[in-house]
């Protein structure tokens, strides 16, 4: 029956690196008992090689040998045994030229002729290996045995049983397998541990399960309409999803690169490298409204989403357009129908040179305010907010004017933007202003430093406690109450917000003279290759917008 594999992650990898443990010492025992036998092997040729060498230069051998006849009580047997009883070698031989024994272990073996070839020693070479001989198998040495002349005169051949050699080898066997059970012990030990850390951090998740969770979060990752951007604790990327990869601009290559080195500088890359923080972070890319978030992972990297705000910023700004041109209407409506009673007035009266009079002037101060505007403001969307929000303060008895030191080029890199800040601070100092004092003013400045947008806008009303100042700016929070179709305390919020997501700032100080001023800065809202054009004649003082609702 064949075996059932284990179906948990836990069981899966207990089970395969417990058989790679015992693979392993395996077969680092048999790397070291394969040569273990081959050392001994070579110790005990060394070994039986060293007591020929060591017999053939006894002293008086060679002449025992040369002087008398092959005999088992004669000199060199008596000799030849008394180095083998001290050796422990299994037989010591010592042969004449001819290749009779002069020496044996078995006295009857000498005088007869030797049963292995003694010609590499009686032809001056020495021999060792392993051969079989009358004795058995054995390790052998031979040397030449030589006379005081040098001249060869027979053989020493010595042996050590084979068998022992094996012994040995078998001994040494039950200590090695006890140091590879030890090292197996160790090694499953180890694994359990690693498996049971395992287990613990997939919380018991199948493999099969591990491999569906992967595909899901790839296809969630790259189906999703927003983009994520991973990095690693050395700011390179790791992870870029397809919504990221169209936001940015990127390719699969910017993978494993430095996020400076695949984006240009700029606020995109600051957001996304944390070295600006916050929530909801508005960045701009290749024209897109992107609003980033961040957050840290355990192993230091960070996880940046980005979402496409550009429609939805373009549907608010178009509902912001909306709103305030609404308001034009109604009130270049009310001075219309006034200036229409004016008129047929004039005409029933029959005063029809003053009628031609009142309709030259009132159309000479529409055109002499916009061209007046348009010289300071060259951004059309800007400057056509003015000429509208000027009809809506006349209607509301307050003047509202373009302070003498503006001058904004049309190089506004997003124009809905100052729009909504510049239509929210007037609305709000319109407020303050309307009904406070008979000469109720609101000032619009706007002025460039370098990339830089500067607003202001100045009125002559209450003003803003010094305590109130930063609550002024607070969600929800307002000194007016709210209407029902319209909430309260949400454009100078807005204010505030849009001008940190640039980077710059919103505040609110005292106007001298008494009033509020509010000044806000918008770095890189212009863009660099913007050229002021020429501005209004020096000296001219500021332009009062309520000529347009006379």
């Amino acid at each position: 029956m064949r075996p059932r594999w284990p179906r948990r992650v836990f069981a899966q990898v207990l089970s395969v690196q417990l058989l790679i443990t015992a693979g392993v010492t395996a077969l680092t025992a048999g790397l070291l008992l394969a040569p273990l036998g081959h050392q001994l092997d070579d110790q005990a040729e060394q070994r039986a090689l060293a007591i020929a060498q060591a017999t053939a230069a006894q002293p008086g051998l060679a002449h025992a040998v040369l002087a008398g006849d092959p005999r088992p009580d004669g000199p060199v047997q008596t000799a030849a045994e008394r180095i083998r009883l001290a050796t422990d070698a299994s037989y010591v031989v010592i042969v004449d030229t001819r290749g009779i024994r002069y020496s044996h272990t078995t006295p009857a073996e000498i005088g007869r002729h030797v049963s292995t070839d003694p010609g590499p020693a009686l032809a001056g070479r020495e021999w060792k290996g392993i051969a079989k001989g009358t004795l058995g198998r054995s390790a052998r040495g031979k040397v030449p045995l030589r006379d005081g002349e040098g001249a060869i005169v027979g053989a020493v051949s010595v042996g050590i049983a084979y068998d022992d050699v094996r012994d040995v080898l078998l001994h040494a066997l039950p200590g090695v397998l006890t140091y590879a059970g030890a090292a197996l012990a160790v090694g499953a030990l180890a694994v359990f541990a690693v498996s049971w850390r395992l287990r613990k951090r997939t919380h018991g998740i199948e493999l099969s399960e591990i491999s569906a969770l992967l595909e899901e979060r790839e296809a969630m990752l790259h189906g999703i309409r927003e983009g994520v951007v991973a990095l690693d604790r050395r700011g390179r990327l790791r992870l870029v999803n397809d919504e990221a990869q169209r936001l940015l601009g990127l390719g699969p290559e910017a993978l494993g690169r430095p996020l400076d080195a695949v984006l240009p500088p700029g606020r995109t890359t600051d957001v996304l490298a944390g070295r600006v923080t916050g929530k909801d972070l508005l960045t701009v890319r290749d024209g897109r409204v992107l609003v980033a978030n961040r957050m840290d992972t355990s192993d230091g990297g960070t996880v940046a989403t980005l979402r496409d705000r550009t429609e939805l910023e373009q549907l608010g700004r178009e509902l912001d357009a909306t709103r305030g041109l609404t308001e034009a209407l109604r009130a270049q409506d009310h001075e219309h129908a006034n200036r229409l009673h004016t008129l047929v007035g004039l005409l029933e009266l029959g005063l029809y040179d003053e009628a031609v009079e009142y309709v030259a002037e009132v159309a000479g101060a529409h055109r002499a305010t916009a061209e007046q505007v348009t010289e300071r403001v060259h951004e059309p969307l800007v400057s056509a907010l003015l000429v509208g929000k000027g009809a809506v303060a006349a209607e509301r008895g307050v003047a509202l004017r373009v302070s003498a030191d503006s001058l904004l080029p049309d190089g506004v890199v997003d124009p809905e933007d100052l729009v909504t800040v510049l239509g929210n601070l007037v609305d709000n100092a319109l407020d303050a202003a309307c009904g406070h004092r008979p000469d109720a003013f609101v000032e619009a400045g706007l002025r460039t430093e370098g990339t830089t947008v500067v607003v202001t806008v100045r009125d002559n009303g209450p003003g803003v406690p010094p305590e109130l100042r930063e609550r002024v700016f607070a969600d929800g929070w307002s000194t007016k109450k709210a209407a029902p179709h319209r909430p309260r305390g949400l454009g100078l919020p807005l204010v505030r917000r849009l001008a940190e997501r640039y980077g710059g700032s919103a505040r609110v100080d005292e106007r001298e003279g008494g009033g509020a001023q509010f000044t806000v800065e918008l770095p890189e809202a212009l863009a660099p290759q913007a050229r002021p054009a020429p501005g209004p004649p020096p000296g001219r003082p500021p332009q009062s917008l309520e000529g347009v609702s006379r």
